[in-house]
């Protein structure tokens, strides 16, 4: 299961479960191999910044190939946040006999919370390119969830429960033997479960004082998707 785990500096709090990264005032920063989308989680004082993604090269040599990412970044009250995420699958150079078959997914999950919860700045992208390729199968799927709340506030243990449940499914899907359009469609059905859990954490999440006109807002959860 290859995750994007950044390499830890000094993180005083790291949530328990699979790919499930949860910082408070850590600076993380990630490590970035050439066949590998980097990633990682950097907290300042005042600003954050998550990358993640998942890549997948195949070619004549490894005709089959899957990556995956599944992280999720629980940031506290911050004045700016970005948050990127991309997935990227290329096929090459395959012959008609033998065609190669590339999938990527990544998923990423970012909370924040104040009065610039609401302005994050999310990218989420994904590319599936066939080089020279022509029978080959290639697939990728981003999926990013913003969750913005006016106060402070932490994943329960039951979430992050059912996220690490949902993380084993997304890599049960490399040893599926599915069809590209299962794949698909199980991935977004993944997603939505993904979703459905950040809701339910937003309905739960501490409401505006009204004290602060800039951070009286209802808790959302935003989810950006792209298919390739």
């Amino acid at each position: 299961m290859h995750h994007r785990k950044p390499r830890t500096g000094s993180t005083p709090r790291t949530a328990i479960g699979l790919g499930i990264a949860a910082t408070t005032t850590a600076v993380m920063a990630a490590a970035t191999a050439p066949t590998q989308a980097a990633a990682g989680s950097r907290l300042s004082r005042d600003v954050a910044i998550a990358v993640d993604g998942a890549y997948s090269h195949a070619d004549r040599t490894h005709v089959r190939q899957f990556d995956e990412s599944f992280t999720v970044h629980e940031y506290g009250p911050s004045i700016a946040v970005t948050a990127n995420n991309r997935a990227t699958a290329v096929s090459a150079g395959c012959s008609l006999d033998r065609p190669c078959r590339s999938v990527a997914l990544s998923y990423q999950v970012v909370t924040t919370a104040g009065r610039g919860a609401r302005l994050i700045n999310a990218t989420n992208l994904s590319r599936s390119v066939n080089e020279h390729c022509p029978a080959c199968e290639t697939f990728s799927a981003a999926y990013q969830f913003v969750v913005a709340t006016p106060r402070r506030f932490t994943l329960s243990r039951d979430a992050r429960d059912e996220l690490a449940g949902i993380n084993r499914q997304v890599d049960a899907l490399k040893t599926s033997g599915w069809s590209i359009s299962r794949i698909g469609r199980e991935a977004d059905e993944l997603a939505r479960r993904v979703k459905s859990v950040l809701d339910r954490e937003a309905a739960r999440a501490p409401r505006a004082t009204g004290s602060d006109p800039l951070a009286d807002f209802a808790p959302t959860v935003t989810m950006h998707r792209y298919v390739r």
